[in-house]
């Protein structure tokens, strides 16, 4: 067979059964997925100390993630078609320059509340978790945790199932549709772009740097800072002590299993999270465990299940084959046979 738009038959067999044992592999925990530990670095966002950079035309670490990550961005194949078998598609292309809310090309945001008179300003990206259900849980195997403590999407792996951003307690991944390996494998229903989320600039860290956001905060305002990026467990020493200095409170330390981005705040973060449902945002900040206790069971099932079933429908269409041939010859056996038991041929 010719290679058509750089994908065989073979070669889509091939990837088919990689995506399903890696995305199984994933669920079984056979993938090597990295806990927090030494190695790992986590982000401390002090909300005592951030004014959301309400003076600048865009605030500097949305700035500075969008600089940094550009050439990450999707440039999707036009016209976008829609996702299979829904009528709909996901697409941002035509809004690169929103910067309110997290999408494919904007992956850190400023959330601004008013509680009891003092406004406070969230800064908002992935929160990087230590035990992440959307990296344990893609079908696709397209998401990895790294022993630096960043969970970061292979674009060129993920075919935007959605199922990371479904599983995300936050809902942080966003899709962009026209993009990614789908588009070889329409109309499959395997999947409908490609997902983008902040990847805590991994690529900078490999290098020895710090992520973008720290960094242009730390230009901005030096010492007074409220982003803080080093090991977890200085990190995470570091937030006990601020929130014990300013007598508040702490958020990311067990929240979904523990997460790479910590808060710390004067202001309960129930009182938070209660004004950004107040004002309908899906990012809140809610107490939330990590699901992946109640799902490891179904999980498997849910997994391995399609791919058993693969293998049994493969199975019996080949059973059926070959009875049919079997049929077939039987048929033309007896055709051949006259009456009297002799074979025409004979």
């Amino acid at each position: 067979m010719k290679e058509k738009n750089g994908i065989t038959r073979r070669s889509f067999l091939k990837t088919g059964v990689f995506v399903a044992g890696a995305g199984a592999a994933g669920v079984l925990g056979w993938s090597g997925v990295a806990s927090a530990e030494t190695k790992a670095y986590a982000t401390l966002i002090d909300l005592t100390k951030c004014d959301g950079c309400k003076h600048e035309s865009i605030p500097k670490c949305v700035e500075a993630c969008r600089i940094v990550n550009e050439k990450k961005f999707p440039n999707p194949k036009e016209p976008i078609q829609n996702l299979w078998p829904q009528k709909t598609h996901d697409d941002w292309s035509k809004k690169r320059d929103v910067t309110n809310t997290l999408t494919p090309y904007n992956w850190t945001i400023i959330q601004k509340v008013e509680v009891e008179g003092e406004e406070i300003f969230v800064p908002r990206r992935c929160m990087h978790c230590e035990n992440p259900p959307c990296a344990n849980l893609c079908p696709f195997g397209a998401l990895n945790k790294y022993d630096d403590g960043s969970v970061v999407i292979n674009h060129d792996l993920c075919m935007g199932g959605a199922k990371c951003k479904a599983v995300c307690p936050w809902h942080i991944p966003q899709r962009q549709s026209g993009v990614g390996i789908y588009l070889k494998l329409q109309p499959l229903p395997a999947g409908g772009g490609v997902m983008y989320k902040c990847d805590l600039c991994h690529d900078r860290i490999k290098k020895g740097l710090i992520p973008a956001c720290v960094e242009a905060c730390e230009k901005r305002l030096g010492v007074k800072k409220p982003l803080f990026f080093g090991k977890r467990d200085d990190i995470l020493k570091l937030a006990h002590e601020r929130a014990k200095e300013i007598k508040g409170f702490l958020y990311g330390e067990i929240e979904n299993g523990g997460t790479g981005t910590l808060y710390v705040s004067k202001v309960p973060f129930e009182k938070i999270d209660m004004k950004l449902k107040e004002a309908k945002s899906t990012l809140t900040m809610g107490k939330v465990e990590n699901p992946l206790g109640d799902v490891n069971g179904w999980a498997k099932g849910f997994f391995i299940g399609p791919i058993i079933g693969a293998l049994g429908a493969i199975g019996l269409a080949l059973y059926h084959k070959g009875k049919k041939e079997e049929a077939n010859v039987e048929k033309k056996d007896v055709e051949q046979v006259p009456s009297n038991g002799t074979r025409r041929d004979e």
